[in-house]
């Protein structure tokens, strides 16, 4: 397995758990939404409500780390 996929595998549990985080406690679901703007309300409260959280998961990597993924754009 590249190195590059079992850094990826190592955020896995992080990534899963902001996206439950979302889900759960800023109600950030699929619903069917009526109108473009009633999404887009729905979907900005609640990434608004997840940057006022005081804990935030978070992944700790080393710069080797950071070097492997490659650059970020």
């Amino acid at each position: 397995m590249p190195i590059r996929d079992k850094l990826l595998l190592k955020m896995r549990g992080v990534i899963e758990s902001v996206n439950n985080q979302l889900k759960n406690n800023c109600q950030i679901e699929h619903h069917r939404h009526r109108s473009k703007i009633n999404f887009a309300v729905n979907l900005l409260s609640g990434l608004a409500a997840y940057q006022l959280k005081s804990f935030k998961p978070s992944i700790q990597l080393s710069n080797q780390e950071l070097l492997l993924l490659g650059p970020t754009s």
